[in-house]
C-alpha cells in the first residue's frame, strides 16, 4: 500500500496553532478512514460481483492510504516519541475516535453500501469545509483527499441508485440497512474538543453542528426522490458518537491488530 503522501508542517511550537484541537480533528478523520477502510476490505473475493472486488478493494486502498497520511500528519504535530503505526495500531479499542455511524459490523451488501453513503456524503462535507483552510499542511492532504474520495462517492451513489430502484428483496434491504444505521448517520459531525479554536484559527468552516445541516440538506433530496429515509442531523452532539464503541469494533481492532501484536516491531 502506498499511502497519500504527506506535507511536511513547521513544527506546532512555532506556530501558535491550536494543537490539541488539531489533534482531535486528525484523530477523528484518521480513524474513520482507518476503520472504513479496513472494514470494506473484508468484501474483497466476496463482493457480489467480481469488478465489485476490485473496486471496493481500490475504495479501501484509498481510504487505508488517506488514514496514513493523517496519522502521519499528527505525528509530526504532535512531535516527539508520537509515530503513525502506534497510532494506528497501539490503542486499545475505547481509544479510537472515529464516528459510532462506523461501528455497524459489515453486514450484507446493502449496509455496506448504506453506511458507506451515509459517511462518504458526510466526509465530502467535512472535506469541503478543510479546503482553502489556514494551516497549509492540512489543507494540502485534504485537497488530495477530495480528488480520490469524488469517484469513491460517484459509485456508491451509483449502487444507492440500484439497489433503491430493484424490487423486493434488494431494496427491502437498503431500507433496512438504513434505518439500523440511521440514529449513528450524523456522528461524523460530533462535537470535536476545541473545534472553535479551529473555527477561529480558520483551519475549519464552520462547527460540526453547522456541517451537519449542511450535509442533511446535501442528501436530503437524493434520498426524497428515491423514497428513503432520511436520517436526522440531531445525533450530531451525541456525546457517545466518538467515545462508545461497541462489539463489532472490538471484533475488527482484534483483527487489524493481530500483526502489530504479534510482531511489535512490524510496520506498514
Amino acid at each position: 500500500m502506498t499511502p497519500t503522501p504527506v506535507p511536511t508542517p513547521t513544527p506546532a511550537s512555532a506556530t501558535g496553532l491550536p494543537v490539541d484541537a488539531l489533534d482531535a480533528l486528525l484523530r477523528s478523520m484518521a480513524d474513520d478512514e482507518f476503520v472504513i477502510g479496513f472494514s470494506d476490505s473484508e468484501w474483497t473475493g466476496i463482493a457480489p460481483i467480481l469488478e465489485e472486488d476490485i473496486a471496493m478493494s481500490s475504495l479501501s486502498q484509498d481510504e487505508l492510504g488517506h488514514a496514513a497520511a493523517l496519522y502521519g500528519l499528527l505525528a509530526e504535530l504532535l512531535g516527539g516519541d508520537a509515530d503513525a503505526d502506534a497510532l494506528a495500531y497501539d490503542r486499545e479499542p475505547d481509544q479510537y475516535r472515529h464516528a459510532r455511524l462506523l461501528d455497524h459490523g459489515r453486514g450484507d451488501w446493502a449496509m455496506t453500501i448504506a453506511r458507506r453513503y451515509l459517511y462518504e456524503t458526510a466526509d465530502a462535507v467535512r472535506l469541503a469545509a478543510l479546503t482553502g483552510g489556514s494551516w497549509a499542511p492540512l489543507t494540502g492532504l485534504v485537497g488530495k483527499m477530495v480528488r480520490e474520495e469524488r469517484y469513491h462517492a460517484m459509485h456508491i451513489g451509483a449502487w444507492l441508485e440500484r439497489l433503491a430502484a430493484a424490487r423486493g428483496e434488494p431494496r427491502d434491504r437498503l431500507e433496512t440497512a438504513l434505518a439500523a444505521v440511521a440514529p449513528d448517520a450524523a456522528t461524523v459531525f460530533a462535537a470535536l474538543e476545541g473545534e472553535a479554536d479551529l473555527v477561529q484559527a480558520g483551519i475549519l468552516a464552520a462547527p460540526m453542528a453547522e456541517l451537519a445541516e449542511r450535509w442533511q440538506a446535501a442528501i436530503s433530496p437524493t434520498l426524497s426522490r428515491l423514497g428513503l429515509r432520511i436520517p436526522s442531523s440531531t445525533a450530531a452532539s451525541a456525546s457517545r458518537g466518538r467515545t462508545d464503541h461497541g462489539e463489532p469494533f472490538a471484533w475488527l481492532w482484534s483483527e487489524f491488530t493481530m500483526v502489530r501484536r504479534s510482531d511489535p516491531g512490524a510496520a506498514w
